[in-house]
């Protein structure tokens, strides 16, 4: 059985039952910029990452996802939960992707009950749910290959059905998975009302998705009320990629207008590239060289 701390850690986390916000980042700077101003789990979603290779999260592969999650897991010493999407096929498909994402040194994934390959309309909120049945034996296998390789590793089940089919449906999926060894869950509500009474009624812990820039209407609540009402975390899924577009194209824009870019003062840049560097791990890269290559005098051999 494979185990590593990073799964250990955000079992820790969980067990502590404290609220955790997970922003979602693209790249491992992000990652560890997350980890700096002290969040303890962070999140890779399919949204951002789709977003990030410009092709979108439906034609995004289980292994686009794994590689791509892999190189901001090992660059933070935080725990990372992923966005595993629908198990990228039937069972047994779903059984490699929980080994895949595992031997990557993810902490968690959310495995959701849409149709796969998913569809662009995804993005227009029309959800391709499947039959409960086929989504329960999803969360089954995946939660028996977590057990052979790695116990600590955390199984979300996520539903998409409460958009179309309601809150009790929803929620009958999350408990009916929870049966089936899943460790949290995941929905959609559509209301306030809906996102007070979903923790009430699920079986195993809600996760909320913070989906700024919706469109179909879905609440956005700060953490503090998230908590209150009984969520254990928060995913931001566009917090990264949503900052980042936006900004870039001002800085773009600014540019092509004027020739220049005046967002940042001459101070404020050797401090930002500063930190960029700190982040990288320069520091320790300096030392290294200076106890080898750097000894020699260039010019005097």
């Amino acid at each position: 059985m494979k185990k590593h701390n990073k799964t250990l850690k955000l079992r820790a986390l969980l067990k502590k039952k404290k609220f955790l916000y997970m922003p979602s980042v693209s790249d491992p700077l992000a990652g560890r910029l997350a980890e700096k101003a002290g969040f303890k789990v962070v999140y890779t979603g399919g949204y951002a990452t789709g977003g990030s290779l410009a092709i979108t999260e439906p034609l995004l592969t289980m292994t686009e996802q794994v590689d791509h999650s892999e190189k901001i897991a090992k660059a933070c010493s935080v725990p990372l939960i992923c966005d595993a999407g629908a198990g990228f096929g039937e069972p047994l498909h779903t059984i490699r992707t929980v080994e895949e994402f595992i031997n990557a040194g993810i902490a968690g994934i959310h495995i959701e009950d849409q149709l796969y390959p998913k569809r662009a309309h995804y993005h227009k909120y029309v959800a391709h749910a499947i039959p409960i049945k086929e989504f329960v034996d999803k969360i089954k296998m995946a939660c028996r290959a977590r057990d052979r390789a790695d116990k600590n590793f955390v199984i979300i089940a996520r539903s998409d059905t409460c958009r179309f089919e309601g809150l009790s449906e929803a929620i009958k999926r999350v408990n009916t998975a929870a049966s089936a060894g899943a460790d949290l869950g995941l929905i959609f509500p559509r209301d306030y009302k809906e996102a007070v009474a979903a923790p009430k009624k699920a079986a195993v812990p809600l996760i909320y998705v913070q989906s700024r820039g919706n469109r179909d209407g879905r609440p956005l609540f700060n953490n503090k009320q998230l908590e209150e009402m009984g969520y254990l975390g928060c995913i931001d899924a566009q917090i990264h990629i949503g900052i980042m577009f936006y900004f870039l194209k001002k800085a773009f824009t600014e540019i092509k207008r004027k020739g220049d870019y005046s967002g940042l003062t001459l101070e404020e840049w050797v401090a930002v590239r500063q930190e960029i560097e700190n982040l990288c791990g320069l520091e320790k890269y300096y030392k290294i060289e200076e106890d080898t290559v750097e000894k020699q005098k260039w010019g005097k051999r």
